[in-house]
């Protein structure tokens, strides 16, 4: 096994698997593992191309800044490349990318600049058009511009599409291939790969419901009106300036839900970690799949890693927050519950508990309030405010049991309660503490009601 000198050898030669266990109707369907770059996704091809042609062409100086919008995995590889050549990185990227991705950047040492995610090209906040201006108004900046940047298509037309061709080899060849567009850097690229060495390799498009990506390409209709999606990395509300769709005549546009589901199943069925655009692409595989009257050996490209989706799409607080998972609905305060107690959803903390204890399970699981418990009985309620006024001044008091700090005296809703009747309780700056009789069924805090009524306009 070869040692490598840097982290950045490890782009590229990627693996190729064969999918055992998703429906893929006649087709035989094989995953191309882009999660498998040291970065996570497919972007480390870009990252490494853009900004080594740049220095090739003599634009960069040592210790140079760079900027860059990006949407998500882009920023990763390019802070990547950076970090290990010495380069400064200013990323612009808008607020729906998950949190994981915004850690990872910024351990790498990249300056990160969030931006909103609800405007379309030419707002000033529009990602793209706010990194062009900084790099203009940054002395000596290099804009990186990935959406324009030919340096972009190269990477796959020298390294991913003649590995995709290599390994398929090995089964005879290979007819479809599905993928993404966001800069459009992979599609263009891997279109001019094959037009030359596969050309019957039939290109087709992934793309999250909202883009205007597939009306372009199935209707030839370009419209100036694009919605919103939660996937990211993919869909667009322009056409890229390297883009080149002429390869391209078959598009699906999968929702969020879809995405969502598909790759929590890949990961069940396949043992594969993806992202939420992998997702999408794959979702769109077994859809063009199952289409087919004749057998085809299909690629499906898993673009990134679902490690850093961990506290969105595979978590399922955050899918039943944003309607993507459904409980049954019992038609009372139950279908508020975000964490129910019957389920042992519910952080808890025993009265016999240390302070220390239940300030440890808040932070854990991002909660301002725990239920005491005593076997299944409800003795009291502590929060942040309660635990503060306890050791304030007296920090070993962190070791004092939770029933010296908790409220005992508990204002208790029943389970068929009409919803208003929450109201007061959130005026009075209190959690709902739903209750069945004598059993607790659950806590309901502001933030919950907000998401029940938000569903309920989905």
């Amino acid at each position: 096994m070869a040692l490598h000198a840097s982290v950045l050898e490890l782009i590229g030669r990627t693996p190729m698997v064969k999918a055992r266990r998703l429906d893929s109707g006649v087709c035989e369907l094989y995953l191309k593992l882009e999660n498998a770059n040291p970065g996570g996704s497919i972007k480390d091809r870009i990252g490494l191309s853009m900004i080594e042609a740049a220095e090739r062409r003599g634009e960069l100086r040592p210790g140079a800044t760079l900027v860059e919008g990006t949407a998500g995995n882009t920023g990763i590889g390019l802070a990547l490349v950076a970090q290990q050549k010495g380069y400064k990185l200013i990323l612009v990227v808008p607020d729906k990318m998950s949190r994981e991705k915004i850690f990872n950047l910024k351990a790498m040492g990249a300056e990160v600049r969030l931006t909103r995610s609800d405007v379309a090209k030419g707002h000033p906040e529009y990602y793209q058009d706010l990194a062009a201006r900084i790099a203009a108004e940054t002395p000596g900046a290099y804009f990186i511009n990935q959406f324009g940047n030919p340096d972009n298509p190269a990477a796959h037309v020298e390294g991913t599409g003649p590995e995709i061709i290599e390994q398929m080899a090995e089964v005879g060849g290979f007819d479809a291939i599905v993928f993404g567009c966001g800069s459009s850097g992979t599609m263009t690229g891997l279109s001019r790969c094959f037009a030359e060495k596969a050309p019957q390799v039939e290109m087709v498009l992934a793309d999250p419901v909202g883009s205007i990506l597939t009306q372009y390409i199935n209707e030839g209709v370009l419209s100036d009106k694009s919605g919103s999606w939660l996937v990211e990395g993919i869909g667009e509300d322009f056409l890229p300036t390297i883009s080149d769709f002429s390869r391209v005549k078959k598009a699906y546009a999968i929702s969020d839900a879809e995405s969502f589901h598909t790759a929590r199943e890949l990961l069940a069925k396949e043992g594969i970690l993806g992202g939420s655009s992998t997702g999408t692409l794959l979702a769109a595989a077994l859809k063009y799949c199952r289409e087919q009257a004749t057998p085809k050996k299909v690629v499906v490209l898993v673009p990134d890693t679902g490690n850093k989706y961990l506290s969105k799409m595979y978590n399922d607080y955050w899918m039943l927050d944003n309607g993507f998972l459904e409980r049954p609905q019992q038609g009372d305060l139950r279908d508020l519950i975000l964490r129910p107690y019957s389920q042992r959803d519910t952080v808890v903390v025993g009265p016999k508990d240390l302070l220390t204890t239940a300030y440890q399970r808040m932070k854990l699981y991002d909660v301002s309030q725990l239920p005491v418990m005593d076997g299944e009985r409800l003795v009291g309620i502590i929060d942040e405010s309660d635990v503060l006024l306890h050791v304030y001044g007296d920090e070993s008091r962190f070791r004092d049991p939770v029933s010296v700090a908790m409220v005992s005296k508990l204002d208790r809703l029943d389970v068929k309660s009409p919803i208003e009747a929450l109201l007061p309780v959130f005026d009075r700056g209190q959690v709902a503490i739903v209750m069945d009789g004598e059993r607790f069924l659950g806590l309901i805090t502001r933030i919950d009601l907000l998401n029940y009524l938000r569903r309920r306009v989905q």
